[in-house]
């Protein structure tokens, strides 16, 4: 009997050993989203170094030394990383699906303020990963335009940034703080005010959606033109992180890091840290020293606390500092005006016993004697709340943001001391909130509905320009009369302005879309805004420096080159607009969509100072911008023709009454840009793109954009640099007159064809005892032709340039290296050409990157 009972207690422990066994056993298998296997992917216990790997037919097991809740972390190479949450333990295998990192038909997209695949959105959209923008280099929003051909970005400083999408968003060349941008930019889902945003290096990326079109019915601010919609990484409870290392030529340097998990219950972190480094790439002989460097330093922190299923809060901080080596422009040319001979650049320069530079923009040297400077610190707080209320959501967004710029410029671009100091310094702050409610009403009719609200103070603080001692000759008309006191010693030495302005302004709107498809596959999408906007102005400007003196003949001469100026501007307007769209979607394979939408962008104000009337006094008539409106009509059609390719087309018409325009007057006293109206602008064109996927080796995609942007009516356009002094015959008198009448001519920043296309090939192998993939990559960027001028103009041309950037590399689920090139042919090109001050004929250039290689090193625990 003891014999029997021990048998008995022996057979019960092995059977309570191997019961215990197997439900601390996970099966499952591993597929695409097609439900094919995925081969040898990896299986990792979060929080553990335990791990397995799956078979070739996806399916694996793995023993938990642990009780449920925990996650499982399962990666392979081609395919996103996933957590997936065991919640018990059970003996049927579970099947887990992965998607593929490049199936871009699956890409999830938040344009229209909740969670939809992209090629069912009837918008015309382009989405590019936070991993891949960073494979093609793209260390901020800068590098876009060559992946994207409808965004337009020029800089010849962070704050003097235009960022369009198809020709349409803000004014090109000098920024003047009064006008607001007419493309939007979100950074998970708070707008940002100042175009320096764009300078930022990007920090732990998610994806970047480039909407295009007016959006006004979706988006808190205006989005006259489109929008940029950014999502960063949120944090995560199963902790993470990921090292990237980046060397270069030019000594370039790059560190990222980023990392998270779990505070508490429910509540988890980020932190994420990003630094650049690089050796400027234009010399100047005069100081011995390059310009042109990078070195930027930002940080991002993330608190994300779920209480509920129901509830999410997002509490981030974000803070970037740049001390760039300066962002020189560099002579491009000297042109022959209309005025005298005796107002030409190479007779002036003779007269101040200077020889004529030689122009070679592209040996990337200048010899500058006022040195540049670019210094800003951008940053701010924000929180989002997520409240789900029956079929959707409710979010608060509520942000403060705040931008210091601290710069110094040598606007007259050589050694000469004529235009020897110009400092915009700036403070601005701005806080803004959000509510919005997206969601399903039933089956057939879902929307959105929001309010938004957003106030700024921008300053302008002690904003100087400084003459020298050779300004003189480039103000005096002639050698005699009272012109010929201009060379009066001293009259004009350290002669300039000091300018303290202020503008406070408040725009707030209700604004609401709905989808209603009140067929089988037809939809009908209208929209509707009410906008507000105020502004209040304070401008200052008041002269200092200079010869002293009690002479009226030479007070006069001083105030014709900077004068006192005062004004204070209140205004306020507001706008009803909207949209329609009507989307026809029989399959999945095909989304054909048409589109009418008005628009409209806020009243601007001067403050880069205003042109005087021939009393020398300011023309306060051209204080105030009158407002932008827009009509808007596209169609498009989204396909995906066969099996891993798909195939967009867009064709699309945009009318503009009162275009802001950024414009600058050869009169004497206005050296800087001011802000104006053209009548009546068009830009109509098309945008094809495509992409295909072949399995998990090859990819191919191209994007096509034909913009045509032009004044349909600019009676009162400045002259071109080459017909500055231009005069004609009034009522029988020679005249010589600063406006032309630019109808038909060109829209600057847009290029006739834009073209940008890639490639990447890639096959199995190992690294050492790595399995993963080899990979060979490369895309291509091409803009024709584009104007650089307000006025269209046969100098400030740019000649159109192709750019071609390749990587090489392997990749596995845990780490990646690759030697990469941007700019491989090594073309020489202007992004930007503008005028001196003056307008003698002297005309200088921002130049674009020389060729730049380097090796990147990513790892991820």
């Amino acid at each position: 009997m003891k014999k029997k009972l021990l048998i008995i207690l022996t057979i019960i422990i092995s059977a309570k050993f191997t019961f215990a066994q197997t439900q601390n056993l996970v099966k499952g298998t591993i597929k695409r989203s097609d439900g094919t296997p995925v081969a040898r992917a990896t299986i990792k216990i979060r929080g553990t170094l335990k791990s397995v790997s799956a078979d070739d037919n996806g399916q694996f097991s793995i023993n938990v030394n642990q009780e449920p809740p925990f996650y499982l972390q399962i990666s392979s190479v081609g395919f996103k990383p996933q957590d997936f949450q065991i919640l018990k333990f059970q003996e049927a295998p579970l099947d887990f699906g992965l998607i593929e990192n490049d199936q871009l038909d699956q890409i999830v997209v938040t344009s229209r303020r909740r969670s939809e695949v992209l090629q069912d959105v009837p918008i015309p959209i382009t989405v590019i990963g936070g991993q891949a923008a960073e494979n093609a280099g793209a260390f901020n929003v800068n590098r876009l335009k060559e992946l994207v051909p409808s965004v337009q970005l020029y800089a010849s400083n962070a704050r003097n940034t235009t960022l369009n999408i198809r020709g349409l968003g803000s004014t090109f060349g000098l920024t003047n703080d009064g006008i607001d941008p007419g493309v939007g930019f979100y950074v998970d889902g708070v707008y940002q005010a100042r175009p320096a945003a764009t300078s930022t290096d990007f920090i732990d990326i998610d994806q970047i959606e480039v909407i295009r079109g007016p959006q006004g019915t979706l988006f808190g601010k205006n989005t006259t033109a489109g929008a940029f919609n950014i999502t960063t990484k949120k944090p995560s409870l199963v902790p993470s992180g990921k090292v990237e290392l980046g060397f270069g030529n030019y000594n370039f340097i790059q560190a990222k890091t980023s990392i998270t998990g779990g505070l508490a219950k429910n509540l988890a972190a980020r932190l994420s840290i990003s630094g650049t480094q690089r050796d400027g790439t234009i010399y100047n002989t005069k100081e011995e020293r390059n310009y042109s460097g990078q070195n930027n330093l930002g940080f991002k922190g993330q608190l994300y606390y779920t209480p509920s299923d129901k509830i999410s809060l997002l509490l981030s901080s974000d803070v970037s500092v740049q001390h760039p080596s300066g962002y020189p422009l560099v002579i491009a040319g000297v042109a022959t005006t209309e005025r005298s001979a005796y107002r030409q650049y190479a007779q002036i320069l003779t007269d101040l016993g200077y020889s004529q530079p030689k122009v070679d923009p592209f040996s990337r040297e200048i010899n500058t004697n006022t040195p540049w400077k670019h210094n800003q610190s951008i940053g701010g707080l924000s929180l989002n709340v997520d409240y789900k209320i029956g079929n959707g959501t409710l979010t608060s967004t509520t942000a403060w943001r705040f931008w210091n710029w601290d710069p110094t410029n040598d606007r007259d671009f050589s050694e000469l001391s004529a235009l020897t100091k110009s400092q915009g310094n700036s403070r601005h702050d701005q806080y803004s909130q959000e509510v919005r409610y997206a969601g399903n009403i039933n089956d057939k009719l879902s929307g959105v509905i929001g309010l938004f609200a957003l106030a700024q103070n921008l300053k302008g603080l002690d904003q100087t320009e400084e003459v020298g001692k050779d300004q003189w000759r480039f103000v005096q008309t002639s050698s005699t009369g009272t012109q010929a006191l201009y060379s009066t010693p001293g009259l004009l030495d350290g002669y300039g302005i000091k300018t303290n302005s202020a503008i406070k302004s408040l725009s707030a709107a209700v604004f609401a879309q709905v989808d209603w498809e009140f067929l089988d596959h037809f939809h009908v999408l209208p929209g509707i805004r009410f906008t507000y906007d105020q502004k209040n102005v304070d401008y200052s400007r008041t002269t200092y420096g200079g010869l002293q003196t009690a002479d009226a003949n030479l007070i006069a001469l001083k105030k014709a080159v900077y004068s006192n100026q005062q004004f204070n501007t209140n205004v306020n307007n507001n706008n009803l607009s909207g949209n329609i769209t009507v989307a026809y979607k029989p399959t999945d394979k095909v989304n054909a969509y048409g589109t009418f939408s008005t628009a409209y962008k806020p009243v601007g104000v001067n403050v880069g100072g205003l042109p005087t009337t021939s009393t020398g006094e300011a023309d306060l008539s051209l204080a105030v911008v009158k407002p932008e409106y827009v009509k808007h009509y596209e169609v498009g059609i989204k396909t995906k023709p066969v099996k891993g390719a798909i195939f967009n087309l867009s064709i699309f018409n945009t009318d503009i009454t009162d275009y802001q325009t950024n414009v600058q007057s050869p009169q004497l006293g206005v050296n800087r840009g001011y802000l104006a109206n053209a009548e009546k602008v068009n830009v109509k064109g098309f945008e094809v793109d495509g992409t295909y996927q072949y399995e998990r080796s090859f990819t191919l995609n191209a994007a096509v954009a034909y913009l045509d942007g032009k004044y349909e009516k600019f009676t009162n356009a400045p002259l071109p640099l080459e017909e500055t002094g231009h005069t004609e015959i009034i009522n029988g008198v020679s005249t010589q007159i600063a406006f032309k009448d630019a109808s038909g001519g060109a829209l600057p920043g847009i290029s006739k064809w834009n073209f940008s296309g890639g490639a990447e090939y890639s096959i199995k192998g190992k690294l050492s005892t790595k399995e993963g993939r080899y990979f060979l990559a490369s895309d291509v960027s091409y803009r024709s032709t584009y104007s650089s001028n307000p006025t269209p103009s046969n100098v400030l041309k740019i000649n159109g340039y192709s750019l071609l950037n390749a990587r090489f590399g392997f990749k596995s689920d845990k780490f990646s290296l690759f030697i990469w090139s941007r700019n491989l042919g090594n073309a020489k090109y202007f992004e930007q050409l503008q005028a001196a001050a003056g307008n003698s004929g002297l005309y200088a250039g921002v130049l674009g990157d020389p060729r730049t290689f380097g090796v990147t090193f990513r790892y991820n625990f």
